[in-house]
């Protein structure tokens, strides 16, 4: 079926020169009007709505841009392209801040100026169908490969391929094509439990073999040769930060700075208490409750209080690579902190050393919609996560932070502690009445899962380098794909609290698989 024929009104007080123009744009599908000034191209856009309007800057009368704005009252939206023989940058930024969506410096040629259409008319489509024609030729591969034979680097490619197929999927529309790629999901997390709870173990029996960064590397391995290099670098920490929302709004931080990312994987169970302190003490769970018990430990401690010595932490781990550094710490975890930080911005970045922020707004959006029947319903699924994340860094202190460390010079690595997943299957366990309460991983002497495709378990914490609880011979249970875990005596009330909501301290690509963006200031 043909496309529908595009309208285009052209002002320009020099019209019998454009005949040719109006031909070549005729025969590529778009009818031409005309008008000599802003007065008739009032009257003939009152009469007649169009898609796009060519406007002239420099004719006798109203110059181009009152024109614009004029024609804008008549037509809302109108989408304008500014054609000038100017090319004082004064008359560019002019337009540009009225929005007019394309500037032409005359002299023009048809194929330019039937390109600026189509750009404007038909750029979005042409984009969405290359994305899907692209997709559906790789999805055929990943389909028929599978995810079996990955390695560790096999496996942090295609998390962070999907990843960025979904955002491109949703952003272009393709919700069917989404559809077929989230359908991969269920195999592709099923194969990444098998992987882990095989390899995991090896990995800590043989830290210097063959394996990912974790946690613990993200202070030697990423941050410090950024150091080095510059003699003072940011840390950015934002819990629970997944790969796609981090590619979401990658693009807000572009404008300041260069951007390489890499990946990690965070240790286990990928939660905040467990992921986050690893990070800031460079050691594993278990060898932070050894060597610094006071701080963190086993016994009844909640997760705020289990957080509460990230700085120290992160001092400790200096002092142990021989690094006597001055650091900086703030965690923002309120509208009163962020304003405080915003209030005090120039002060709370280091000039020498090393500054360290966490943000925990991500985390008490996923954590609150279980709470709340609104949030459910604006962040009701992956890509609407993803576009309240990006709304909230368009406004956010940690934004206005990123633009001082660029302002300054400073490099910054952004991270993530770990991310989270949709979950919607509840997974019955059985368990003593010391297991803990966790939705995505427990602590527990005899503690099994009713399907152990739900799960993976490990008869000892010593086997994840975890501490353990005074007195337990306890195992470790981890919610694998989307289960939560629910008990059999509160199985509805679990089902109706927690289904869809997002959560995290299991083993899923999206709750291990995390992105570390070295961010390099522009200019």
């Amino acid at each position: 079926m043909a496309s529908p024929r595009r309208s285009v009104l052209w002002v320009d007080d020099e019209a019998e020169l454009l005949e040719s123009h109006r031909l070549f744009l005729r025969d590529n599908g778009y009818d031409v009007l005309a008008a000599t000034n802003a007065d008739d191209a009032m009257a003939m856009l009152a009469r007649h709505p169009v898609d796009v309007v060519l406007l002239d800057e420099q004719m006798p009368g109203k110059r181009g841009l009152e024109a614009y704005r004029d024609l804008r009252e008549i037509q809302p939206g109108l989408a304008v392209i500014m054609v000038t023989k100017s090319e004082d940058p004064a008359t560019l930024r002019e337009a540009l801040g009225a929005d007019v969506k394309d500037y032409l410096v005359k002299p023009l040629n048809p194929r330019q100026v039937l390109a600026a259409l189509t750009r404007l008319l038909e750029g979005a489509k042409i984009r969405s169908q290359l994305v899907a024609q692209r997709f559906v030729d790789r999805f055929r591969t990943i389909e028929l490969a599978g995810h079996r034979d990955l390695d560790w680097r096999g496996w942090m490619d295609r998390a962070a391929e999907v990843a960025r197929w979904d955002v491109e999927l949703a952003q272009a529309g393709e919700y069917g094509l989404l559809e077929s790629l989230r359908g991969l999901l269920p195999a592709m997390q099923r194969d990444f439990a098998a992987f882990i709870g095989e390899q995991y173990p090896r990995w800590l029996d043989d830290l210097d073999g063959d394996r990912p960064p974790l946690s613990v590397d993200v202070v030697p391995e990423f941050l410090l040769p950024l150091f080095d290099r510059h003699k003072a670098a940011l840390l950015v920490v934002v819990d629970c930060l997944r790969l796609d929302q981090w590619l979401a709004l990658e693009s807000l931080v572009t404008p300041y700075f260069d951007v390489e990312t890499t990946h990690y994987f965070s240790v286990l169970p990928t939660a905040t208490p467990y992921a986050r302190n690893a990070i800031f003490a460079g050691l594993f769970p278990g060898e932070i409750a050894a060597m610094h018990p006071d701080w963190w430990g086993p016994g009844d401690r909640d997760e705020i209080s289990l957080n509460a010595h990230e700085k120290d932490l992160l001092v400790a781990q200096l002092a142990s690579l021989d690094r006597s550094l001055p650091v900086r710490y703030a965690k923002i975890t309120s509208a009163h902190d962020a304003s405080e930080l915003e209030r005090r911005i120039a002060s709370a970045i280091a000039p020498e050393g090393i500054s360290a922020f966490v943000f925990n707004f991500v985390d008490l959006l996923t954590h609150g919609r279980s709470e709340s029947a609104i949030l459910m319903e604006v962040a009701r699924d992956e890509q609407a996560l993803r576009q309240l994340t990006r709304q909230w860094v368009e406004r956010s202190a940690l934004l206005a932070l990123l633009r001082e460390a660029s302002r300054r010079g400073l490099p910054v690595l952004l991270t993530s502690d770990h991310g989270s997943i949709h979950c919607q299957t509840p997974a019955t366990v059985f368990a003593r009445r010391d297991a803990t309460n966790a939705l995505r991983f427990k602590f527990g002497e005899d503690i099994r899962a009713e399907h152990p495709e739900h799960a993976l378990r490990f008869a000892s914490p010593d086997a994840l380098r975890l501490p353990r609880r005074p007195g337990g011979h306890e195992a470790v249970l981890l919610a694998t794909g989307d289960a939560f875990f629910v008990y059999p005596t509160k199985l509805r009330e679990y089902q109706a609290r927690y289904r869809g909501a997002f959560l995290h301290g299991g083993v899923t690509p999206e709750e291990v698989v995390l992105p570390l963006a070295l961010l390099t200031p522009r200019g």
